[in-house]
C-alpha cells in the first residue's frame, strides 16, 4: 500500500467534536469518491501522550495500491472537491506520502 497519512487539528473557533463529526461526515462523503481509494483509517487523538505531542485533534491514513494510484488521486476533482471544502478552515495540518510495511498483523 500507499498511503498518504495527514494530521490535523481544528480551526481555532471549533470545538474538538465539532471538527471530528464534520471530518468523519461532511468532509468523508468527499473523501470516500476519491479514485483509486483502497482504504481509510482515522483515528480521533483524544489525549497527548506527552506536552510536546498535544494539539492534534484526529489522523488519516489514506491508502492506495500504488504511489501513482494516490497521485492520481491527488490529480483529480474529487480531491479538488475536497480541498475546496476545507478552504481555509485556519487549523494545522501534516501531510506526508510514504509507502506501508507491516510490522504486527492485526488479527482476530
Amino acid at each position: 500500500m500507499y498511503n498518504l497519512v495527514l494530521l490535523a487539528s481544528r480551526p481555532p473557533d471549533w470545538t474538538h467534536e465539532r471538527f471530528i463529526a464534520w471530518w468523519r461526515g461532511e468532509h468523508a462523503a468527499l473523501t470516500y469518491r476519491l479514485p483509486g481509494l483502497r482504504g481509510w483509517r482515522h483515528t480521533e487523538i483524544e489525549s497527548a501522550l506527552e506536552a510536546r505531542s498535544a494539539g492534534w485533534d484526529g489522523l488519516s491514513v489514506l491508502s492506495f495500491d500504488t504511489e501513482q494510484d494516490l497521485r492520481a488521486a491527488l490529480a483529480s476533482p474529487e480531491w479538488a472537491d475536497a480541498v475546496a471544502q476545507v478552504g481555509d478552515m485556519r487549523g494545522r495540518r501534516i501531510a506526508v506520502l510514504g509507502s506501508e510495511r507491516e510490522m504486527f498483523p492485526c488479527g482476530n
